[in-house]
Formats: C-alpha cells, structure tokens, sequence
C-alpha cells in the first residue's frame, strides 16, 4: 500500500503501523498561566538566573523569571519530591489548569494516530489519566501500565504579559518536572520486547533528556543499551530521535559521540537544542552563548552542516543520519543528505503549516491571525563564503546545496495570540515525518 496526504507525494510509511517508542517520555502536562501559578505560590518576580536543577520554590520562581524575560522556553528537573508534588497539586487545581498528554514521542504519536489510517504503539509509563487522555489509535503494551501518572508542568505565558516589571518579549513555556520513570528509561526493555511483534514502519525515539536528573553512571549505562536496543531495529526502518532542552553538557556530547547519532536516521530540534549540540560538542559558532532574538540563518545552517559531516551518512562514514529538521519560532529548515531523501519541500512547507494552525487552534491558516516574522533576505553560511538569498513569496520555500547536502528553508506565518505553545516541536517534526519520503538506502 502506498499512502498519500492532502496531495503530497507518496510518504515512506507502506503499511498501517508504526511503533513510537516514548523513549521515557510519556507523561501528563498540566497546562497553565506561569504567572498564576507564581502567584498562587506566594511569589513575586525578584531577580532571575538559570538554574539546571531546581531544588526549591526560590529556584523555579529564578528560573522563570529568568526564561520569561528572555521569551524562551525552557525544561527543568525539580529534585525535591515532597515540594514539586505540593506545587504541581496547587497547580492542578488553579482555574484555567488543563491536562494534555505530554511527553514527545506521545504527542507524536497522538498527532500520527489522528490519521486513522495509523496505529502507534507507546511504549512509556502510561498512568491512569495519560491512558484515558490517548487516541484510540495508540495502543499501549500492558507492561507500559501503571498506576500512578508522571506529571509535567508547563507554565505559559503570552508576547507581552508583564508580571511586576517583568514583561515577556514573546509567547512561551518553561517546563519542570519531577519525573523518575522516564528520567531512569524503565520502558527501555519493554520497547525492545515489542518490536518483533509490532513490526513497525518508524521508530520515534524521545526523553534522552531526562535522564539530567540521573547519576552520571546510570546515564552512561542508559545510553549504552539504548544504542543496543537501536542496533536490534531491522535495517531500513527509519529511527527519528527528537530532542529536547537540555543543561548537560556531557549527557549531550554522550548523545553525539557514543554511537546515538549514528544510529538514527533523522533529528529534529529547535534553536536553542542545536546552540546547545553545538557548544558541547566544540561545534561552529559555539562561543555564542545564545542567540540575539532571531537566530542567524547562516548559523543555523553551518551548524546543521557539521552536524551531518561529523556525524552524517557519507562514504567513509557508517552512519544513517541522513537528516535534520530544524524548527525556529519564525522559520524551518529540512537539512537532508542528498540521495536519501524526497518530497523536502513538501515537509517543511507541512510543518510550517501545522505551526500557524495549532498555535492558533485553527483548521486553516488565518490571515488575521498570523504574522510574517522570518527573514527576507539571509546569507546561507558564515563559515565559509556563502550566497545570499532573497525569499519570494510566490515561492516561500528556498533552496540551496552545500556539499552533497540539501538545505530546505521556509518561513512560518506565527500566531500572534497563541492559544497553546506546548507541543509545537513534537507536531512539527510529526507533520515533516509525515511527508517525507525515505528511500532504500543504496
């Protein structure tokens, strides 16, 4: 069987089923205002700093502040688990409190299970609220199950709102969490176990990040079986790994160097994940500390480039990434090895797409409702001389090679008043997987 949607050209799934492994990152997002939530607690915005794990209310109260004013998103582990259990119950009973699935590879699953052509097997810690919350379309393994939910919170807020002399420059989320079944990666075994059965047409892999709250020896054993349990998937099913925000320098250049990235064929993540790579793993422009508002479309692409010739597919190389997809709050990239990949300017131009109407909560794109925030004009790279590009807006979708390695730029028409932020990421990176093309390797 050979699938198509809304007229794209035919994807690479051929049968009805895929098996999206939450890697560990299944979970129950209460969604609410961040500065409600501060509020209820006694807070109020005092100076902000980043803090890589939070151990206290002082803490959350810094790291938000700090995020807020920056309009970045963020994730955060919480150590304490007798204060986060208190604070996430104060939020769940706040009005306007609403509860999602959350964890990546979850909601892209949700997002694939809504074509009901799909059926997506979870395996993660699937607890009571998360399994009634699922589409019917996801079946979760019975060892997935059990009794009690892991809960993420997800403080929003919107461009502009102001919190004392605090005001936020754009609409954004700052996640934490006190996860330990998917921090520990207990569904590791189970995931294995199921792939003879399931016999799956994609593979998402998510939640390596969540082991930052892990001991440095069991990340090192965690990572070790996941590269083994990658190694048990049949050759030419695709493995997509989806990051997420993350403080760890030495868990990340573990993720780069220990066999993790050689062993998927594709990555999505967003600017301030490839930033992060980047400086871990020495990369271009790692000196950078973070980006100055929009990130630099030359940057950008000179990292994505080193990324797929340090750690790429090439002839002296025994790697499968073949490619990236790079989401920004007004842009994408689809960086792809050539010979691997088809239909780009479908994917991007789709995940582009699924960004204005899922922030908006629309069908459509409204034109009322969006606004064009992405460069016009752009250098391709500052490593080496580059081109410069001119978009045209009859045909928004650029394009450029750089060594055997195609890049596929597209602006994204941004919600102006966000209806929700969370789960942007995982719903982009779905759609592109969703009209990309894989073929053979050769």
């Amino acid at each position: 069987m050979q699938s198509s949607f809304h007229g794209a050209a035919s994807l690479f799934f051929h049968t009805a089923s895929f098996l999206l492994l939450s890697r560990v990152n299944a979970c129950v997002d209460v969604v609410l205002s961040g500065v409600k939530l501060l509020q209820a607690l006694g807070r109020s915005p005092a100076n902000g700093k980043d803090h890589t794990i939070l151990h206290s209310r002082n803490d959350l109260e810094e790291a938000f502040v700090h995020f807020m004013g920056k309009g970045a998103a963020a994730e955060r582990f919480f150590s304490d688990k007798e204060a986060f259990h208190d604070i996430a119950q104060t939020a769940s009973e706040l009005p306007g409190a609403q509860h999602y699935v959350g964890g990546n590879a979850a909601l892209i699953g949700q997002k694939f299970a809504a074509n009901s052509d799909l059926k997506v097997l979870l395996c993660g810690p699937v607890g009571p609220k998360l399994h009634e919350l699922l589409d019917d379309n996801v079946f979760v393994p019975p060892e997935s199950l059990q009794e009690v939910d892991e809960f993420h919170l997800i403080l929003e807020y919107q461009a502009g709102e102001e919190w004392g002399w605090l005001k936020a420059p754009h609409a954004n989320r700052f996640i934490f969490s006190h996860d330990l079944s998917n921090g520990a990666m207990n569904m590791l075994e189970v995931f294995v176990s199921s792939l003879e059965e399931f016999q799956p047409d994609l593979v998402v892999l998510s939640g390596l990040h969540m082991m930052e709250g892990q001991s440095k020896e069991l990340q090192r054993k965690r990572l070790l079986e996941v590269v083994s349990s990658i190694s048990d998937i049949p050759t030419g099913i695709p493995i997509h790994l989806e990051l997420a925000s993350m403080t760890n320098k030495e868990l990340m250049r573990s993720i780069v160097h220990q066999q993790v990235f050689p062993a998927v064929t594709s990555l999505g993540l967003n600017e301030q994940e490839l930033l992060f790579l980047s400086q871990a793993a020495s990369g271009p422009h790692s000196s950078l500390s973070s980006w100055n508002g929009i990130p630099d479309v030359g940057m950008v692409s000179d990292i994505l480039f080193w990324i797929l010739k340090e750690h790429g597919r090439s002839k002296s190389r025994a790697s499968d990434l073949t490619r990236i997809h790079f989401h920004t709050l007004v842009y994408h990239i689809l960086a792809t090895v050539d010979g691997h990949w088809a239909n780009q300017l479908a994917a991007v131009a789709a995940g582009a797409r699924v960004a204005g109407t899922q922030a908006c909560a629309t069908d459509t794109i409204d034109a009322s409702r969006v606004s064009l925030r992405a460069p016009r004009e752009f250098m391709t790279s500052h490593s080496e001389a580059g081109s410069r590009i001119v978009i045209n807006p009859n045909e928004p979708v650029a394009k450029w090679h750089r060594e055997g390695i195609s890049f596929h730029f597209t602006p994204v028409l941004v919600c102006k008043d966000p209806i929700r932020t969370v789960g942007l990421g995982d719903a982009i990176s779905a759609e592109g997987l969703f009209y990309s093309e894989v073929r053979p390797h050769s």
